[in-house]
């Protein structure tokens, strides 16, 4: 069951785990449990925090995989829409290091199939009526993917600004888009999964001239919830600003 709206999640009949990605932030899990009307009964949560307990460990077995491998994981984050696929298919002609792709949507192998479509490895997870990744799914898709032939692994989560930031997929950094179609004030909305970012895209940038969109409010609004996030804009039109996505994944890959 979902922590934050109350979805069921099953693995083999037997709900699956979810969780934060630190103590701290596990009991900020626990703490919303309580909180929420829906799941505050005793049972639920009982039953709640030994699933917030189980993912916590395959969370941590991901990344020895990663880590095992040399392998630098990034768990991508945002609305439906924003650009998550798009910004992978055109990173692939700009980088100089190999990677691999673990996508998630409720159903279809769309995505999945434009990567590949570009020479990218790539698994499509489809979650059913999952909001989100969670690390036991992504554990069973590293299992289709050779980690030894890449360098990064980017897990594509289910487009959604809710469920995917709560939950530890086992990845090393989080990046969070946000475009500017969607219009002002998703950060403001959406604090959370914000908050978890460890670089925040605007993407769609050369649409601004066609919008209403203040990038530079936005900015201060995401600085406000984490002062030392990275920002960066990014359009797939203007590959410099591919080039500058680029590079940041390159300089955490060799400061691991």
């Amino acid at each position: 069951m979902c922590a934050d709206c109350g979805c069921s999640i099953t693995d083999s009949g037997v709900a699956v785990a979810h969780t934060h990605g630190s103590s701290e932030e596990h009991q900020h899990a626990h703490a919303h449990l309580h909180d929420n009307p829906q799941l505050n009964d005793k049972k639920t949560i009982d039953v709640i925090t030994k699933i917030l307990d189980k993912n916590d460990h395959e969370a941590s077995h991901n990344r020895a995989h990663f880590d095992k491998n040399n392998v630098l994981s990034i768990n991508l984050m945002s609305s439906p829409g924003s650009g998550k696929t798009t910004l992978l298919e055109h990173l692939a002609d700009v980088v100089d290091f190999k990677f691999g792709v673990v996508e998630g949507d409720l159903e279809t192998s769309r995505d999945a199939d434009r990567l590949k479509a570009k020479g990218i490895e790539a698994h499509q997870i489809q979650t059913g009526s999952a909001c989100h990744l969670d690390a036991f799914m992504v554990h069973k898709a590293l299992h289709h993917m050779d980690l030894e032939k890449i360098d990064v692994c980017f897990v594509e989560n289910v487009g959604n600004l809710v469920c995917p930031a709560s939950y530890d997929v086992g990845s090393h950094l989080n990046i969070v888009l946000v475009s500017v179609p969607e219009g002002e004030d998703k950060i403001a909305k959406y604090p959370v999964m914000f908050r978890k970012a460890d670089l925040i895209l605007f993407t769609k940038t050369d649409l601004l001239p066609y919008f209403e969109y203040d990038i530079e409010k936005e900015k201060e609004v995401a600085r406000k919830l984490k002062p030392n996030v990275d920002i960066l804009e990014v359009s797939t039109k203007d590959e410099d600003s591919l080039k500058k996505v680029a590079s940041w994944i390159k300089f955490k890959m060799e400061m691991r």
